[in-house]
């Protein structure tokens, strides 16, 4: 289906025609969304593809009453409209916005106060790939698990969106990291990437290479995206007052756990989503980022890993691609506005 939009009232995204697969992701007509107060509209260049999306798509993960059906959660591209009381940016300002909804679509509202400016040095393509990966780690590693200098995370899934930014904040800010990964290509690259430790999960045991390690101490701060089985592994594998953080349960629920361990070492388990937080306690990540981890971006410190990019209408090759779990980094979506800025294969 070749469909065109109606440049002054519609504009291309992507519907989710029904729960299901990757094939349930249908380029669609609708109408561009108008800033409400206090957002702005976006025209989207780029839009990060993330394992939320996933689950949306399989009726799992339905948007926060009032926003958008149309799945993505964070964009990068150009303001074109402001709401009424908005204060912080103009017309032609480059920001990439996390946001509850909308991104896979040619343009999208965001709320001001977690619209960030593009980083100096980075593409829209990069800027797409931060809001909601490095919003999560910062709210869950470092607000809730409260990382210090000098301390060692263990972080699951190390590979993943989610992997790669626990990494690079976690050095940046001065931790030991140890990662869990699948292959040896995804071990030699998270260690490429800043890891100090990266444990192939398939042929090793991570609780006995966290604690050989760290001398038998065993991790600060565990960051797991899995769950299952791998709830009381983590709680073998933390030190003593060591916080895990729960940020997804891929693998289900926890259906064994001794929760003796938790008492005699006294854990902190915890966890969280940040979809449906409230727009205060997003702003205040939003400002935390940008006075704690914006000038690292800036300086070419940290610099979001891209794995491939797809265009808009790709969306259901890029879920699919996220799902047979090769991805090292993230999968980011492109629009038409966005396109013409980026060589084919650049990030491959």
């Amino acid at each position: 289906m070749d469909l065109k939009p109606d440049s002054q009232q519609s504009m291309l995204a992507i519907d989710i025609q029904q729960p299901g697969g990757p094939e349930v992701l249908v380029p669609a007509l609708h109408p561009i969304p108008q800033p409400m107060k206090g957002y702005i509209l976006i025209r989207v260049e780029a839009a990060g593809v993330n394992r939320p999306d996933i689950v949306q798509r399989r009726g799992l993960y339905p948007p926060p009453a009032g926003a958008s059906g149309i799945p993505g959660l964070e964009i990068a591209g150009e303001v074109i409209a402001l709401g009424e009381e908005t204060a912080r940016y103009s017309i032609g300002d480059k920001v990439c916005a996390l946001v509850a909804g909308g991104g896979y679509a040619e343009y999208c509202v965001a709320h001001e106060s977690y619209a960030l400016p593009v980083p100096k040095g980075l593409d829209m393509v990069e800027a797409g790939a931060l809001p909601e990966t490095f919003f999560t780690v910062w709210a869950n590693v470092f607000q809730r698990g409260k990382l210090i200098a000098g301390e060692t995370v263990l972080i699951h899934g190390g590979s993943s969106g989610i992997g790669t930014a626990a990494t690079l904040l976690s050095k940046a800010f001065g931790a030991t990291v140890l990662v869990t990964v699948g292959t040896e290509e995804k071990r030699k690259a998270c260690l490429a990437l800043g890891a100090d430790l990266a444990i192939n999960y398939r042929t090793q045991d991570f609780v006995e290479e966290t604690r050989k390690f760290t001398g038998g101490r065993g991790a600060d701060v565990i960051v797991d995206i899995v769950a299952g089985d791998y709830v009381a592994r983590n709680y073998r594998a933390a030190a003593m007052n060591g916080r895990i953080i729960q940020i997804g349960i891929q693998n289900g629920v926890a259906r064994e756990l001794n929760l003796m361990i938790m008492l005699t070492k006294r854990l902190t388990h915890t966890g969280s989503t940040l979809r449906a937080r409230s727009i205060p306690e997003k702003a205040q990540i939003a400002q935390e980022l940008e006075q704690q981890v914006w000038p690292l971006l800036r300086e070419g410190k940290l610099k979001p890993p891209i794995f491939k990019v797809f265009r808009l209408e790709e969306a259901a090759e890029a879920h699919a691609l996220m799902e047979s779990g090769a991805h090292i980094g993230k999968i980011v979506l492109t629009t038409a506005a966005g396109r013409s800025l980026y060589v084919p294969n650049r990030y491959v």
